[in-house]
C-alpha cells in the first residue's frame, strides 16, 4: 500500500462481519435475507473495495481541490471527476444496498451495507454525502406514510442514480433548535399541496450536477400549528415539479442562494437554501400536519449512525496512511545505537513513540468497527423475533446511537489528528491525504445534532428510559461478555481492568441520577458530554475484549502465518487498550464526582 492511496481494512471487516459477530449464521433464519449466505455478503464488500479503492479514492483530492460552484440562477457545479465515480456508484447497486427490492434496493444485510460504507465514506467522504443523504431520504420515502405516488416514482430512481435527496432542518437563528424553525407551508385548493416560504442553512447537497432532480425532506410550520417542535410538519420538496409517469416539469422556486466555504468536505455542497423566495415553491405533505419530527426522527437516527460510519471510514483510512507511511520513511536509528557515530537508518515504525502512536489508533478504529457493526447487526436481528425481543434490540440501538455518533467523531477526529503526527511535517501538508482526513473528520461533531447535544440526550432522556432499563440491559449483556472472557485465562488481566471501569460507569451514573433527583438538573447536565466519554470508552473496551477473546480462540484451533499475526494483534489491542485508554475512564468518573460547577457560576461569562 502507497501512503498517499486508500486502502480498505478488509480483513478486519471480514473478522467482525463472519468471525467475531457471525452475522452470516444469526441472519440466515431471517426470511428478509434467506436468499443471501456468506459468500454473496463477500462479493459485495469485494465489489465495495474495489470501487472504494479504485474509483472513489481518485476524486477525493481532486475534489477537495476544486470544490463546488454556484452559479447566478441558484445551480451547483460539483468537481467534473464526481460525476463518473457517482454514476459507478449507481451501477453497483450500493446507494440501495440495504433498501427493499422492490423499490430497486438489494435488500441487504443493514451490516453489510454499513460494511460498504465505511469503505465509500473513507475513501471519498465529501463525495459520498451526495448519494448517503440521497439514501436516507429514498429510505425515508419507502415508510406508508408518505405520499404513495411519489414513493412508488421516486424511490428506484434515487437508488438507481438518476434523483437525489437531502434533509432540510436547519435555519438561520434556529441550529440545533429545531423547534424555532419559521419557514412556513400554506395549505392550497389541492389536497396535500402546500406552497412553502422560508429559508434553510447548512443543507448538503442542496443543489448539484449528478442527477436530474432532488427531493428536499424539509420542515415547516402551517397556519396556527402550536409553538416549538410539536407545530412541524414534513414536506416533500421537488427541486423540479414532475407527473406522475415522472417526466420533469417547471423548476420550483426551492433554489440555492448561497453556499459555504469549509475547513473541510470541500467537494460536498453545503448550501442556503431559498423557499418561495422569487415565485412558488411547491412541497407535498408527508404524513399528516404536525407529525414532522416523529417523521424526521425516522431520518435523523438513520443520520446519526451514518456520522458513525463516517468516523470510522475516516480513521480507518488515516490509520492505514499511517500504518502505511510508517513502514517506508526511513528516518533516524533506533535507540540502542543513538550514540554510534554512523548507526544503520530504520523505518519510523520501529521507534517507539510512533508505535505507541499507531497502537493507539488501530486498537480504538477496530473497537469501533465492532460497535458500529454490532449495532447494525441488532437492527437486522429486529427483523426476525417477537416483539419483546424486538424492543429490546431497539432499546439497545437506542442506547448506543449517541455513543456511534458522539465519542466515535470525537475518536475518529482524534486518530486523524495522530496520523498527522505520524507523518511529521508531511502530515500537514497537502502531499498525503491525513491532512484532508483530519479538515474533513471535524464536522462530524457538529452536524446531525452536535456532539453536546448527544450527550445530553444519553444522559437526559435514554438513561432515564424505562427507569434505567437500557444502561441495565447493556450492563446484562456486557457482564457476560466478561465472563466469556474470564474463561480465557490469559485475558484474566484485561478482564480485571475492564470491570474496575465498568464499576465506575455504574456508579457515576447513580451520582448524576441523584444529582438529578435532588432537582440540580443544570449541574447533572454539566456532565452529560464526560458521562458520554466514560460511557464511550469502557464500550469500545468491551468491544476490544470481545475481539481478543475471538482472536484467542482462533489461536487455540491452530491459526498460523498472516492469521496468526492478525489474531495476536487483537489480543494487543486489548493489552494496550486496558493498560493505556481505560485508565482514564477512572479519571473521567472521578472529575464527575467531584461535582465542580465553577463555570456555572453567575456573571463569569456574561
Amino acid at each position: 500500500m502507497s501512503a498517499t492511496s486508500y486502502k480498505a481494512d478488509l480483513r478486519d471487516i471480514k473478522f467482525v462481519l463472519f468471525e467475531q459477530m457471525k452475522a452470516h449464521e444469526q441472519l440466515a433464519d431471517v426470511p428478509r435475507y434467506k436468499d443471501f449466505d456468506r459468500d454473496m455478503y463477500e462479493a459485495v464488500l469485494d465489489m465495495a473495495r474495489d470501487l472504494s479503492e479504485n474509483v472513489l479514492s481518485p476524486v477525493n483530492k481532486v475534489g477537495d481541490r476544486d470544490g463546488v460552484k454556484l452559479d447566478s440562477e441558484g445551480n451547483i457545479t460539483t468537481p467534473e471527476c464526481f460525476k463518473g465515480a457517482y454514476k459507478a456508484l449507481a451501477e453497483s447497486g450500493l446507494i440501495g444496498a440495504s433498501l427493499p427490492q422492490q423499490y430497486g434496493g438489494q435488500g441487504l444485510p443493514h451490516v453489510v451495507d454499513i460494511a460498504t460504507h465505511e469503505m465509500t465514506s473513507g475513501s471519498a467522504m465529501a463525495f459520498n454525502m451526495y448519494p448517503g443523504l440521497t439514501r436516507a431520504a429514498a429510505n425515508l420515502l419507502t415508510w406508508p406514510d408518505s405520499p404513495a405516488w411519489i414513493r412508488e416514482l421516486a424511490v428506484a430512481k434515487m437508488l438507481g442514480g438518476e434523483w437525489g435527496g437531502t434533509m432540510c432542518l436547519t435555519e438561520a437563528g434556529a441550529g440545533t433548535s429545531v423547534g424555532d424553525n419559521r419557514a412556513a407551508a400554506i395549505p392550497t385548493e389541492k389536497d396535500g399541496v402546500y406552497h412553502l416560504t422560508g429559508e434553510k442553512v447548512f443543507i448538503s447537497g442542496a443543489d448539484q450536477d449528478l442527477v436530474s432532480n432532488i427531493l428536499h425532506m424539509v420542515l415547516a410550520r402551517t397556519p396556527g400549528a402550536p409553538p416549538g417542535t410539536k407545530g412541524l410538519s414534513m414536506f416533500v420538496v421537488p427541486k423540479f415539479l414532475f407527473d406522475e409517469s415522472g417526466n420533469l416539469g417547471a423548476r420550483n422556486d426551492a433554489k440555492v442562494v448561497g453556499i459555504e466555504h469549509k475547513m473541510g468536505i470541500h467537494g460536498s455542497a453545503t448550501c442556503t437554501l431559498a423557499l418561495g423566495a422569487t415565485g412558488t415553491c411547491v412541497g407535498y405533505l408527508y404524513g399528516g400536519e404536525h407529525q414532522g419530527m416523529e417523521i424526521m426522527f425516522r431520518m435523523m437516527n438513520e443520520a446519526r449512525i451514518g456520522v458513525g460510519i463516517q468516523a470510522l471510514g475516516l480513521a480507518s483510512a488515516a490509520y492505514q496512511n499511517a500504518l502505511a507511511y510508517a513502514k517506508e520513511r526511513v528516518q533516524g536509528s533506533a535507540v540502542e545505537h543513538f550514540r554510534d557515530a554512523d548507526p544503520p537508518r530504520i523505518t519510523i515504525n520501529k521507534h517507539p513513540d510512533v508505535r505507541r502512536n499507531l497502537m493507539t489508533m488501530k486498537c480504538q478504529v477496530d473497537a469501533m468497527r465492532s460497535l458500529i457493526y454490532s449495532v447494525a447487526n441488532r437492527f437486522d436481528r429486529t427483523e426476525h423475533g417477537d416483539e419483546s425481543e424486538k424492543e429490546y434490540l431497539l432499546g439497545l440501538v437506542e442506547l448506543m446511537t449517541p455513543i456511534v455518533k458522539a465519542y466515535c467523531s470525537d475518536v475518529s477526529f482524534n486518530v486523524c489528528s495522530t496520523a498527522v503526527q505520524v507523518f511529521g511535517g508531511y502530515g500537514y501538508i497537502g502531499e498525503y491525504p491525513v491532512e484532508q482526513h483530519l479538515r474533513d473528520s471535524k464536522i462530524m461533531a457538529i452536524y446531525e445534532g452536535t456532539n453536546g447535544i448527544q450527550a445530553m440526550d444519553m444522559l437526559g432522556r435514554k438513561m432515564r428510559k424505562g427507569q434505567g432499563m437500557l444502561f441495565m440491559s447493556w450492563l446484562n449483556e456486557a457482564n457476560m461478555e466478561l465472563e466469556r472472557a474470564r474463561a480465557v485465562g490469559s485475558l484474566a488481566e484485561e478482564v480485571a481492568g475492564l470491570e474496575r471501569a465498568r464499576d465506575q460507569l455504574g456508579q457515576t451514573a447513580m451520582h448524576l441520577g441523584m444529582v438529578g433527583a435532588q432537582g440540580n438538573l443544570r449541574g447533572a447536565m454539566l456532565q452529560a458530554t464526560p458521562f458520554l466519554e466514560l460511557f464511550g470508552v469502557v464500550v469500545l473496551g468491551l468491544h476490544s475484549l470481545w475481539q481478543a477473546r475471538v482472536a484467542h480462540e482462533a489461536l487455540q484451533d491452530g491459526a498460523t502465518g498472516e492469521d496468526g499475526k492478525f489474531y495476536r494483534g487483537k489480543i494487543a489491542n486489548a493489552r494496550f487498550y486496558m493498560k493505556n485508554i481505560i485508565p482514564r475512564a477512572t479519571a473521567i468518573a472521578k472529575g464527575i464526582q467531584m461535582g465542580d460547577e465553577s463555570c456555572l457560576e453567575d456573571g463569569l461569562f456574561d
